[in-house]
């Protein structure tokens, strides 16, 4: 019984011990992060869809606060984010409008889909379901559009279709300027 209890009570202070020092070394070497990195990040709309060319939305924050990248790299975002992150960054807006892409959702034809899982693995936001070797089928709320789960497919069975505009999807547009819509003195 005492061979027990020595073992336990070396382990005790063996896990007590490692436990001090790892507390200590996350203390002492810690890597502060960039605060900018996370204000960008806070901007851009999440959607982890790489259409900007790099790996999700943080690896892009982290190329702006470096001014490694554009600030006009964001399709889902659109035109507001472009401005928010000049705004943040005090660049000036490109002159170029970003196109707003109608929203997009990605919709599978399940008497084509074969079950191969691919388009699962493809899509950053988990908004594909389906088991191996079963139809799959797709979240319309959590699709953000970004079309990666498109290309994996072999048997080209997911399309990307454009949300219909009904009463629960609807959003007013955005104020326009008057100042551009008043005549001028003169005129």
């Amino acid at each position: 019984m005492s061979a027990v209890y020595t073992a336990v009570t070396i382990l005790t202070i063996l896990a007590l011990f490692l436990g001090t020092m790892l507390g200590y070394a996350s203390i002492r070497f810690r890597v502060k992060g960039n605060p900018l990195v996370e204000k960008i990040n806070q901007v851009l709309p999440q959607t982890q869809c790489g259409q900007c060319g790099f790996a999700g939305c943080k690896g892009y924050s982290e190329a702006l606060a470096e001014n490694r990248a554009p600030i006009d790299r964001c399709p889902p975002g659109g035109q507001v984010v472009m401005v928010s992150l000049a705004n943040l960054l005090n660049r000036p807006v490109p002159s170029k409008q970003m196109s707003a892409k109608p929203e997009e959702v990605a919709l599978i034809r399940e008497a084509i889909c074969i079950g191969c899982t691919l388009c699962q693995q493809a899509c950053p936001v988990d908004a594909i379901v389906g088991a191996a070797k079963q139809i799959h089928t797709v979240i319309g709320e959590e699709c953000t559009g970004c079309g990666l789960c498109v290309a994996p497919c072999p048997v080209d069975c997911i399309l990307l279709v454009q949300v219909p505009k009904d009463l629960s999807s609807w959003k007013w547009p955005s104020p326009r300027s008057f100042s551009s819509e008043m005549p001028q003195n003169g005129a």
